[in-house]
């Protein structure tokens, strides 16, 4: 059996890049999360996982985390990644929500917090607190925006 992370840190970022790849790779690196091994799991929040802001996790480490991404090779091209985490009231496991696509980051905060309001609405679980984590970029050649929960031990 796996261990159930405790911890958790929302990150997100912007670059370009002279690939696509390279464009992805500074958007990591931009949010912090550049040097770590990501393996993308789905959607849930572990029951009594605690926010922290400064949690810094050793490079190398095969990091648990859902995310969003957005690369786009249109000049002008306005982009956003965001990452929502709603905060059940029974202190049971959350909803984390992911989105990304070309639009300002106000429309992407704005639908992501619908997203969660949602996913709890169908679980039938109150909701108690939404956290949001965004990055918008506008597309000089190749850009890329990224956001993401790294979940932790």
């Amino acid at each position: 059996m796996l261990p159930m992370p405790t911890k958790y840190r929302m990150v997100a970022g912007s670059s370009e890049g002279a690939t696509e790849l390279n464009a992805f790779d500074g958007a990591l690196l931009s949010a912090g999360a550049g040097n770590l091994n990501l393996l993308r799991v789905s959607s849930i929040l572990p029951p009594g996982a605690v926010y922290d802001e400064t949690l810094v996790i050793p490079p190398g480490n095969l990091v648990p985390v859902a995310y969003g991404s957005i690369v786009n090779s249109r000049p002008g091209a306005t982009i956003s990644a965001a990452v929502a985490v709603g905060i059940p009231e029974d202190g049971d496991y959350g909803v984390i929500m992911e989105l990304s696509g070309e639009f300002d980051r106000f429309t992407a905060e704005s639908r992501i917090r619908q997203m969660v309001v949602n996913a709890f609405k169908i679980r039938n679980k109150p909701l108690a607190d939404v956290i949001i984590c965004s990055a918008e970029h506008m597309v000089d050649k190749i850009g890329c925006a990224f956001a993401g929960v790294l979940l932790w031990y």
